[in-house]
């Protein structure tokens, strides 16, 4: 149990008792067209605080330009940053002293970093600053597993990429140790930084619309639409990046591998370095490349107008994208790594090795002949009952936001503890205090 101080109790009230504060969410992982799961959160975390609090909420995101937006008591501040070479929607904020200088014009009462390049440390550089600063880190991605270990092991060899990943692990040690909480998407991800002496942590699930995903948007005509052939087979759904990261040319190489007879169609929604290269490869084959879907309602859509949602992402921290195709109705195949067993237990799907492209063509065919829509009946009812925003939000704003101020209001006590015991004169030789 977390022992509090009187200023402790004062910072949990505040937030307890409804009083405004001024929040503010930093990331690199935003992109106005290419979707992601941290894109999603932020909407929805936006309209939370604006429709269920009286909090102030700041958003600093990269952009083409240096631009601020006030909406009220959401303020979105885009700052000027270069594209990511090889993944086109996405840019990487490097000009820090534009961020600092925006933390200090509005000086927020909690920053959450979203992401573990480079703005982790620019929030802890203004919490040196202003101390009275609460720090909340959202450790999304096992990165030195799921991305540095990745890309060096395929670049380099294994040797190499265990080494990086033992760096990139000493990285999140150093970096997550300055933060008062730190919450992950899975107990799995938690693990590693219990590991390594990082104990103030908290997990929290996210969340989906469901009236917004629900099989009630299906589309007859959806199939159609798309320029894909007529039948009486699924119509597979991807959405998301097109790159390395999801694994999407194993999903064009299951697609080969299925049996001609089962008619399957599949469309791939999303953007991403693979996206061109894999419209080539595919030509001739049943397969469209509509591209990122910018508006919520037509996503919906789609998902609801397919049957059977198809990823080989093997590194999924939580899932997002498999939780909407879940919510409107869909059997998932996957794989099994990353958060995918979570998101897909027995009767929601069918998972394979990561790789497998055999297996998840052949899990494709099992699930199609046997009770793909009972298996999507089950899955809408899962996220139904136990994954929503407004449970994602309280348990931010209830437990998590609280637990950190709680924390951050400690740690100041005992600066000026400190402080005042520097400060205080040394007695006269032969005296002895009372």
């Amino acid at each position: 149990m977390l022992q509090q101080t009187g200023a402790a109790f004062a910072a949990e009230g505040r937030l307890r008792a409804g009083a405004p504060l001024i929040l503010c969410d930093l990331t690199q992982s935003y992109s106005p067209a290419g979707g992601g799961g941290i894109s999603t959160y932020l909407r929805e975390k936006r309209d939370y605080v604006l429709r269920e609090t009286p909090h102030h909420l700041l958003q600093i995101v990269p952009g083409p330009e240096d631009r601020v937006t006030v909406n009220g008591r959401h303020i979105f501040a885009e700052v000027g940053a270069d594209p990511v070479r090889g993944s086109p929607n996405y840019r990487f904020i490097l000009r820090t002293g534009i961020v600092r200088n925006l933390l200090a014009q509005y000086r927020p009462d909690v920053i959450e970093s979203l992401c573990p390049w480079v703005l982790p440390w620019t929030a802890i550089h203004h919490r040196r600053a202003f101390p009275e600063t609460t720090l909340v880190a959202g450790y999304r991605t096992d990165f030195p597993n799921a991305h540095v270990y990745r890309v060096g092991a395929e670049k380099f060899g294994e040797t190499l990429g265990r080494g990086l990943r033992w760096l990139s692990y000493g990285y999140a040690e150093i970096t997550y140790r300055e933060f008062d909480w730190v919450y992950t998407l899975s107990e799995a991800a938690r693990q590693p930084l219990g590991e390594r002496g990082i104990h103030q942590t908290s997990v929290l699930p996210l969340g989906v619309d469901t009236t917004l995903f629900s099989p009630a948007r299906r589309d007859a005509g959806y199939r159609a639409e798309l320029g894909l052939p007529p039948g009486d087979g699924p119509l597979l759904a991807y959405a998301g990046r097109i790159d390395n990261e999801k694994r999407a040319d194993r999903l064009v190489d299951m697609f080969r591998r299925l049996p001609p007879a089962l008619g399957a169609a599949m469309v791939m929604i999303g953007d991403g370095k693979l996206r061109e290269r894999l419209v080539a490869e595919s030509a001739g084959l049943p397969i469209a490349f509509p591209g990122f879907e910018n508006g919520r309602a037509e996503l919906a859509r789609a998902l609801a107008s397919s049957d059977i949602y198809v990823s080989a992402m093997a590194d999924e921290t939580f899932g997002v994208s498999v939780l909407e195709a879940q919510a409107s109705g869909l059997p998932v195949v996957g794989v099994t790594g990353g958060a995918m067993p979570d998101r897909v237990p027995a009767g929601l799907g069918l998972l394979g090795p990561v790789d497998d492209v055999e297996t998840m063509a052949r899990n494709v065919a099992a699930l199609w002949h046997g009770d793909p829509h009972g298996a999507g009946r089950r899955a809408r009812a899962m996220v139904e009952a136990k994954f929503g925003w407004d449970r994602t939000f309280a348990r931010l704003f209830d437990d998590i936001y609280p637990a950190a101020m709680a924390v951050s209001a400690d740690r100041q006590a005992r600066r000026q503890a400190s402080r005042f015991a520097s400060a205080r004169p040394a007695l006269p030789a032969g005296l002895v205090a009372a």
